[in-house]
């Protein structure tokens, strides 16, 4: 439905004879199908396909982009529906979202908010404390149509594949159920075994102690730990599984003897871990995963580079994943060369690297790259995902890296209804740049249209074997 908060040609050049090309570039990806090879979407809303409860769940609450802007101008996170003894109305929630929409000018978010409002729910005029309860009625009235729940949505946006982020703990029984439901759509889980590699995890011992049971494999000894690994890795891609995940404070590798790697181990197991040892056990284990990937076939994603949790009252409080995850810098080419010396000449290997730093892009991540056969760009991760951010992430790496070592696109989300408009972003915005590259004699415009259906869509399909 046409909408005046949704401008045909919003995020594509100002000069005209640009624009009528990146136009044309954009025309021609608009409708591919969505490859969404990482992010953080409900297994249960897969397995389980409920509607959605209310305006606010949909929107508000799951989503981080939202909420810190929001706390960060005191906005108590009780107001959004988050915490012990938080507000249960999911109207008052809202009106507290709409009453403070105009927070979100010149944000991604309200791009994407906006784009989610028109598109999925017909609604022509901007949220606001005017328009809130209208336009929550409007939503709240879809809700219960099989149109908007998750599967539905799935179709609706076009999606071809969409992988979770899940824990190595987990019993993936969504992902059954979503399989065994005769559903068509292919919602892959990803191995994220941070809690049973990182000895600083809270119940870290109590982890590994689970970690043994749903492997079946002796965790008391490295051996076992590792075969406890290969297990769990083989369960997940059991159920489709193309890659792994890994959020590690640094990029550290190493490439410990085996007796070392043995005591190591040991120390951290036992809670006898002197300093350092955490953070050579988690570098340890990288070049570990690594291997494993080289023996299954599974892709490997590094994001380092974010403090997490730096409010340790809200981690306490109101759990992570609330906004308050901050860059810090971190340095990639020594970090990686025990890992990129023991197997990154190895075809099978696929390291897909992100961070938060851009200018580590240019610097560091490009170069590496642009050499190291097994290594891909992820794109600008979270703080980055936005018309500046992927346009910096053009212009400063690409000259370097080259296109065919980055990976596309992913929308790295939780809010399942930004996942349409954030694509439409990156594909509008990768259109000006190709726009940009024929005016200036650097590409061919036959060229530019082959480039814009691979950033769309091909260079993720590729690069994360789906």
């Amino acid at each position: 439905m046409a909408s005046p908060m949704l401008h045909p040609d919003r995020l594509l050049p100002a000069d005209p004879a640009t624009r009528k090309l990146a136009r044309d570039l954009y025309t021609a990806v608009e409708g591919l199908a969505i490859i969404s090879p990482h992010g953080h979407t409900d297994p249960c809303w897969w397995g389980e396909n409920p509607a959605f409860s209310d305006p606010a769940a949909l929107f508000v609450t799951p989503d981080h982009y939202v909420t810190r802007m929001l706390t960060s101008q005191g906005i108590p996170f009780e107001a959004l529906g988050i915490g012990a003894n938080c507000e249960k109305d999911p109207r008052k929630i809202w009106q507290t979202f709409a009453d403070h929409y105009y927070l979100f000018a010149g944000t991604p978010s309200r791009m994407w908010v906006d784009d989610a409002l028109s598109r999925l729910f017909g609604v022509t005029r901007r949220l606001g404390p005017k328009t809130a309860n209208d336009i929550y009625d409007a939503i709240a009235e879809r809700l219960p149509e099989p149109d908007t729940r998750p599967r539905a949505l799935y179709d609706r946006f076009g999606i071809e594949a969409i992988a979770t982020t899940d824990s190595a703990l987990d019993d993936l029984a969504y992902h059954h159920m979503a399989r065994e439901s005769g559903w068509q759509g292919r919602v892959v889980p990803t191995y994220r075994p941070d809690a049973v590699i990182d000895p600083d995890t809270p119940d870290f011992s109590a982890n590994l102690e689970r970690l043994a049971e749903v492997s079946g494999c002796d965790t008391r000894t490295w051996e076992g730990y590792l075969d406890a690994h290969r297990s769990r890795r083989a369960a997940f891609r059991a159920l489709g599984a193309t890659a792994t995940d890994h959020g590690h404070p640094t990029p550290r590798t190493a490439d410990l003897p085996l007796t070392e790697a043995r005591a190591l181990y040991e120390r951290v197991r036992s809670g006898k871990a002197v300093q350092g040892d955490s953070e050579l056990f988690r570098a340890q284990m990288l070049t570990e995963m690594a291997r494993m990937s080289v023996e299954d076939g599974l892709v490997m994603q590094l994001h380092s580079g974010s403090l997490r949790g730096h409010s340790s009252a809200v981690r306490r409080d109101y759990g992570p994943d609330r906004g308050f995850d901050i860059p810090v810098p971190v340095s990639f080419p020594e970090a990686l060369r025990p890992l990129l010396n023991a197997v990154g000449l190895d075809p099978r290997l696929t390291l897909i690297l992100f961070t938060l730093d851009e200018t580590t892009y240019s610097r560091e991540l490009a170069p590496l790259a642009g050499v190291w056969p097994c290594l891909r760009l992820g794109p600008p991760w979270w703080f980055h995902d936005s018309y500046e951010g992927m346009r910096r992430f053009r212009e400063m790496a690409m000259e370097t890296a080259g296109i065919y070592n980055t990976v596309g696109f992913n929308d790295d989300t939780r809010a399942l209804c930004s996942i349409p408009a954030r694509h439409d972003v990156a594909r509008r915005v990768d259109s000006g740049w190709l726009a940009e590259m024929i005016v200036t004699h650097r590409l061919e415009e036959s060229e530019a249209f082959e480039i814009a259906e691979l950033l769309a869509h091909g260079l993720a399909k590729q690069a994360y074997q789906l």
